[in-house]
């Protein structure tokens, strides 16, 4: 069986280019104001944050970081942090055990490797312990102002799926398909407002496609009326 000539593939990519064009358009207005939801005042703060976030909301996190940062507030504290202590401060969170084990093990090498520093560039952080794409692309843009790739957390996965500009599940073959479709300025407004968005109507179990604002731009919405 013959494969979609080039001409096709690159009208299909033209087509999810404006697409993602016109929804970050339109979330732009509808969420002005969208920014990371996690409540940090460091690079290192932020990164602890994105970990304890994995399989946990912002809001769970933000209740409690507070405590955890007046306790270990850098990344000197959190390297030398007590283990057990560690792990109480951020039990509610979730996987617990491994989180904190990771979080003191990425504070260890990156005062051991990086002077103190969170490095700045993706290579880099994925060396640290609990640390993948998602993460680095957090503390990357919001830190350091670096668009080094897209955010994919499961909002972003389920809308960009249901928008028809993926059918991949792995996070990371979602991201590789994204960052073309978008310009590289905009790969953290895209992951930000599909966030937010998800979060507000999107939802995974009961989209509310009637009162959606990208209905008309969505297979899944299409298929859902």
């Amino acid at each position: 069986m013959a494969g979609t000539s080039p001409s096709k593939q690159a009208s299909k990519q033209a087509s999810k280019q404006q697409r993602a064009s016109d929804v970050l358009q339109r979330l732009t207005q509808l969420y002005p104001d969208a920014t990371c939801s996690l409540t940090y005042e460091s690079p290192v703060q932020l990164l602890v944050a994105t970990i304890l976030s994995a399989q946990c909301t912002d809001e769970r996190v933000n209740k409690v970081t507070p405590a955890l940062f007046a306790r270990y507030p850098d990344a000197a504290a959190l390297a030398g942090a007590n283990v057990e202590e560690l792990e109480g401060l951020i039990r509610s969170t979730g996987f617990y055990r491994n989180k904190a084990k990771n979080i003191r093990g990425a504070c260890q090498m990156i005062m051991e490797r990086f002077e103190g520093q969170v490095p700045q560039t993706m290579e880099a952080l994925t060396q640290l312990p609990g640390v993948a794409r998602k993460t680095a692309n957090v503390v990357l843009a919001h830190c350091f102002g670096i668009n080094a790739g897209v955010t994919v957390d499961t909002h972003v996965k389920r809308l960009s799926r249901r928008l028809g500009l993926t059918a991949q599940e792995n996070p990371v073959k979602v991201e590789r398909e994204l960052m073309p479709l978008l310009p590289q300025a905009d790969w953290e407004n895209w992951s930000i407002r599909l966030i937010y968005h998800g979060r507000a109507v999107c939802k995974a179990r009961t989209p509310n496609c009637g009162g959606c604002v990208l209905a008309d731009l969505c297979p899944a919405a299409a298929e859902m009326g």
